[in-house]
């Protein structure tokens, strides 16, 4: 599933491409009609991310919410869209482009307090700078559900997924296990500073990259993926700061990476 960081990507680029356009908006597949019909020749007013959760809102129009989930996805492009195929959930034209949705998880039309009680439900977003990072750090220091869980709990904590989960616990030495509630303040407010630079890096590259910069390998260019991280998907490999094995299991339903060392506390 997309991390916060694509969905804030996403919503620049849309800003960018549709913002103050006329849109022509259709439901190939069908399954968007009577949404699309809402939104056909009005104009993008706004695009923006909350967590992984993506608004476009609309002059004189209920606002877009689009929740990619797992498979869901856009392609852009410029000039004449293709002809429709497949899934398509919703094409949006404008004269300075055209993007296509496929297979999200919602596409639905919301009007103001469907989006308060959305948006009420989810906890603070390192990427969006109105976010409070008190607002989540309350849920965690009364909590005795482990770190790693609650850091993937969107209601604790928006647009944070599964690889900054591992690499954040990773950067600061801290065990996954670990209840929330053994977190201390200190602890917390550094996590989350290292979270907001970490997932705007991400923002703009549109990759997810946390070696330090004294940790990266020597050669010149961009890092493979696999060479961008401290733990995500290396089970077994050596811990490129220690050499112990990174260490997996599953938890909550989704994979877990860890160093049982430089993790030990």
């Amino acid at each position: 599933m997309p991390e916060g960081h694509t969905l804030h990507r996403l919503a620049r680029q849309q800003q960018k491409l549709f913002s103050g356009h006329t849109i022509a908006v259709s439901s190939p597949q069908g399954r968007f009609e009577a949404g699309a019909e809402a939104l056909d020749g009005r104009q993008l007013i706004r695009a923006e991310a909350y967590g992984k959760h993506l608004l476009q809102h609309y002059q004189d129009a209920p606002t877009l919410h689009i929740h990619l989930g797992l498979f869901g996805k856009f392609t852009t492009g410029h000039g004449e869209p293709p002809a429709p195929r497949g899934a398509l959930r919703m094409r949006m034209v404008a004269d300075s482009g055209w993007t296509d949705l496929r297979g999200p998880t919602a596409c639905e039309l919301m009007d103001p307090p469907a989006i308060d009680a959305l948006l009420g439900r989810l906890g603070p977003d390192p990427i969006r700078t109105d976010s409070d990072p008190d607002l989540a750090y309350r849920k965690i220091s009364r909590s005795r559900v482990s770190i790693a869980a609650l850091l993937m709990d969107q209601s604790v904590l928006a647009g944070v997924g599964n690889v900054y989960r591992a690499e954040i616990l990773f950067r600061h030495g801290v065990n996954p296990y670990r209840p929330g509630k053994s977190i201390d303040a200190e602890l917390w407010q550094e996590m989350w500073a290292d979270l907001v630079v970490l997932m705007r890096a991400g923002v703009r590259s549109g990759r997810i990259e946390t070696l330090r910069s004294e940790e990266r390998p020597r050669a010149r260019g961009r890092l493979a993926r696999s060479e961008a991280g401290y733990v995500y998907r290396r089970t077994g490999q050596p811990c490129r700061i220690c050499g112990t094995p990174v260490a997996a299991a599953e938890l909550v339903g989704r994979n877990l990476f860890w160093c049982p060392y430089c993790q030990a506390d």
